[in-house]
């Protein structure tokens, strides 16, 4: 009897001590305290906000230290001016504290103990584009006004992360039994596993790496709203710039066109060579206009992107380097692989046998014992699943060497698309200087007399036309430019994302 006194009094103890490490565990830390919270404190005198979280603290004495309200609030120093986030003031409201930048979604590691290489590597990452530059313009404003979907898939995985950090710790749960007598009996159930061979560990490497995706999916997310608004940007400048080649085009073609007017008129030209002229004037006037419009529906998507609108800003910038950092799509390659590497773990230790201990706390008293099993079973196909696990981790492995593949034949095509397009603009440069020669030859000869003025017209309009094409090449040059920057991940800052 007293033993079985002293059995059940030592369970009890050990129950009441997992419930209070499970209940510790559960508050957990930075990564998921504030996100259920239906709305945020009202800012106060003792109140400080941060871009996420709030703290209240109680006001300490003497400038020292104040004592916190709750223990995993941070303290801070008496006279300290509170501070709010930006992304949280209303329309004309009037603050007298500092206004804090918010804390950058890849902060925080992978919301369980161990940091990341990765998500470092991701935050260290600089952009090639100048911040004040018109590049450094149309993305700041586009990232201000970004939802930022995917950074809820981030939130989402570092929670699960956080979760499975604790995966080690005894699983505690009631449990109703219905006896053959009809009886219910309460009891609770405490579980503690052995030796799992490497489950619970590979568990926790899943869920960090699936952080480690997330953190590169939402980089990648990112960069593709810049590199989309820079491509509309681009598409906009193109479409004035030619407008504007075009406006001027159409006013020399109108100039010709009244001269052979007069000269029908008078009776000295053919009705047909002004018949000619003015098709071409209204070709160049339709060019023009197909110009505006296009450039007109580039800024109005973009406009309708950003926070505010963008259509006084122009001109091209320079982009440097973009091929210092890892490119994301390898990143992405090498956190999938590392996922799938511990998952292949995971899978793995369900085939081979495990050892637990259960304990159980009801009214007749506790028992407890140590199992031991495999949660998968044996059977016939055993050898073959586990030869599967092992291929699906050389399966994972091969698959980073294939994105880098891919990644080096987009670069290499990107690259020597340039090389081509410069080339081309250097030909282009002569060829525009060669026309603009001989439009000033044929005016010179036209004045004197020498040459008809349908002659003109034609060298005119042939100057226009490699005029245009040194425009195009241009900005061709500058989206090539850009793409390899998009390529590479790197339009934005690490710390904007």
């Amino acid at each position: 009897m007293g033993h079985s006194t002293s059995r059940r009094a030592v369970m009890r103890m050990v129950l009441a001590g997992t419930t209070a490490v499970s209940l510790t565990g559960c508050m957990g830390n930075e990564a998921s305290r504030g996100v259920f919270s239906g709305e945020r404190p009202v800012l106060s005198e003792n109140v400080k906000t941060t871009g996420r979280f709030a703290e209240g603290v109680q006001a300490g004495r003497d400038g020292e230290e104040a004592t916190p309200i709750f223990g995993f609030l941070k303290r801070k120093l008496k006279g300290e001016t509170a501070t709010r986030d930006a992304s949280n003031i209303a329309v004309g409201e009037n603050l007298t504290g500092a206004i804090v930048k918010p804390q950058p979604a890849l902060a925080g590691g992978t919301g369980g103990k161990e940091g990341s290489y990765l998500i470092d590597t991701l935050l260290r990452r600089q952009a090639v584009l100048d911040a004040s530059s018109p590049y450094g313009k149309v993305a700041g404003s586009v990232l201000a006004a970004n939802s930022r979907a995917a950074e809820a898939e981030l939130r989402s995985a570092k929670l699960r992360a956080e979760a499975a950090s604790k995966n080690w710790l005894p699983t505690i749960g009631p449990a109703l039994t219905l006896s053959s007598l009809g009886e219910v009996i309460a009891s609770m159930v405490i579980d503690q596993v052995l030796f799992d061979n490497g489950r619970k560990k590979a568990e926790r490497s899943f869920a960090k790496s699936d952080v480690e995706v997330a953190a590169v999916a939402l980089a990648q997310d990112t960069n593709d709203r810049v590199y989309a608004a820079l491509d509309l940007y681009i598409t906009a400048e193109k479409g004035r710039a030619q407008a504007e080649a075009g406006s001027r085009a159409a006013d020399r073609l109108g100039e010709f066109a009244w001269v052979m007017d007069q000269r029908v008129r008078g009776g000295v030209s053919n009705p047909a060579d002004l018949q000619i002229v003015k098709q071409k004037l209204a070709e160049a006037e339709n060019q023009r206009n197909s110009d505006l419009e296009t450039a007109r529906t580039a800024i109005a998507e973009l406009n309708a992107m950003s926070l505010k609108p963008l259509s006084d800003v122009r001109g091209l910038a320079p982009i440097g380097n973009s091929k210092v950092a890892k490119p994301l799509s390898i990143l992405k390659a090498e956190a999938e692989r590392d996922r799938d590497i511990a998952e292949a773990t995971i899978n793995r230790a369900g085939f081979l046998p495990g050892i637990s201990a259960k304990g159980t706390l009801q009214k007749g008293g506790a028992t407890g014992g140590i199992s031991v099993g495999a949660p998968n079973g044996f059977g016939f196909g055993t050898k073959a699943s586990l030869k599967a696990i092992e291929a699906t981790k050389e399966a994972a492995a091969r698959r980073v060497s294939q994105a880098s593949e891919d990644q080096s034949r987009k670069m290499r095509r990107l690259e020597q698309n340039l090389i081509s397009l410069k080339r081309q603009q250097a030909q282009g440069q002569g060829l525009l200087s060669s026309a603009n020669e001989n439009l000033s030859l044929f005016d010179r000869q036209y004045k004197a007399g020498q040459r008809p003025v349908m002659d003109v017209v034609r060298v005119y309009e042939t100057k226009v036309a490699t005029e245009r094409d040194q425009i195009g090449l241009k900005y061709q040059i500058a989206l090539v430019e850009l793409q390899i920057a998009h390529l590479m991940g790197a339009l934005v800052d690490g710390e904007d994302i």
